[in-house]
Order: C-alpha cells, then structure tokens, then sequence
C-alpha cells in the first residue's frame, strides 16, 4: 500500500468528482485548511479521518490511514455512500425565505443522513450575524430539518409576518412566544396574544457547521 496519503486521498475524490471545497464543507474545515491534507502539510485526527473515510466511501486503510493498534484490532468501516446526500444550501435566513425558491440555493453540500425519508426535509443555511453567538457564529452553516413545531427551548428557524427569518431560541408561555439571542447584546423578542400568530416554524436546527 503506497504511504503518499494526500494523493490517494485526491485521487479518491477525484474518482468520486467532488471539489475540495465540498469535501471541506463537510469536514467543517476551510477549502484551504484541506488542500494541506492533500498535500501531506497536515496530518488527520481520529474523528476528522473517520468523515474522510464517510464522504468518500472509502476505508482508513486504503486511504493509508491506520488508526489500530496491536492491543485493540479494530475494522474502521466507512458508513455507506448511499446515506451521503447533496443539501441545498442558502445564503441566509432573509425574507420570503419560506418559499424555498430554487433560485436562492446557493449551493450543495454533501451530508450523511442515515433516514433517507428525512433527505427532502434537510437544508443548510449561511447564518449571517452575531445574535446567536458563541453558538453560532456569523459564516457558520446551520444544518436544518423543515417542520412545522417544536420543543420549548430548542433553536430554530422563525418566520416573523411570513418575511423576517430568525435563528433563535425559542420558549414557550400561556399564552406567549420569546425569541431568544444567546448573544447578551440582544434583549429577547416577546410576541403575546394575538402577536403570536405572526410566527411561524420553518425548521430545527440539528447541526452547526463551524466557519474555521
């Protein structure tokens, strides 16, 4: 088995005709930070190999990545290529964003679903803004699964009047609805009574992809 892992690594995406920057979407990296990998600049740790092994279908050992030792032999398998889809990605949670015009995808980005039922309901959004921060940081990707309801103190994507997207926690009362910043700088957005009925639920958010 040849040593040089940076080459099998690009000749394995290559075969795959995915471009450096979807595989560095979906390792959470910058397009930058993996042509180091491919190069042999830098070197992988254990849970970054693993999604290599995940996006390109392909084991650690043909890639030239051993992670077993002599004292615990272990197969590390790569999940199957099949449960590795291409999610829409927006430009951000802006008005009329509830449509889900094709016109605003701005991009794809490959991600692992092991339910294909959820596939259809699964789209990724450039967060733009500090509100959220340090969760969510302005040039993150949230990963987001479209519904209609959700749990008290869950963060998720609100419509306001059908127009404004937010990202934000979400609590429930009686007869209320707060948005809520995890960024002290924000006050949180009460809607009472009737008011509640100018918020909808565009989706929970299940995953933060990091701008590094």
């Amino acid at each position: 088995m040849t040593t040089n892992i940076g080459e099998n690594i690009r000749k394995r995406r290559s075969e795959l005709r995915l471009s450096q920057k979807k595989v560095a979407d979906y390792l959470g990296i910058t397009q930058q930070a993996y042509s180091k990998y491919e190069n042999n600049l830098n070197s992988f740790n254990f849970e970054t190999a693993l999604k290599l092994g995940e996006i390109l279908d392909i084991s650690l050992d043909e890639l030239g990545l051993d992670y077993r030792t002599e004292k615990n032999k272990s197969n590390i398998q790569p999940l199957p290529n099949e449960n590795i889809h291409m999610i829409p990605v927006f430009e951000s949670v802006s008005a009329g964003f509830g449509a889900y015009a094709c016109s605003d995808v701005v991009d794809y980005m490959p991600l692992y679903i092991k339910n294909s039922a959820d596939v259809e309901d699964t789209l990724c959004i450039k967060v733009k803004g500090d509100s959220m921060f340090p969760k969510i940081e302005d040039g993150d990707m949230i990963v987001v699964r479209k519904q209609s309801s959700i749990y008290s103190g869950q963060i998720a994507v609100i419509l306001i009047d059908g127009e404004e997207g937010v990202v934000k926690k979400v609590n429930y009362g009686d007869d209320w609805i707060e948005l809520i910043s995890i960024n002290p700088m924000y006050p949180p957005r009460r809607f009472e009574g009737a008011e509640v009925q100018r918020l909808s639920v565009v989706g929970l958010v299940q995953q933060v992809i990091k701008n590094l």
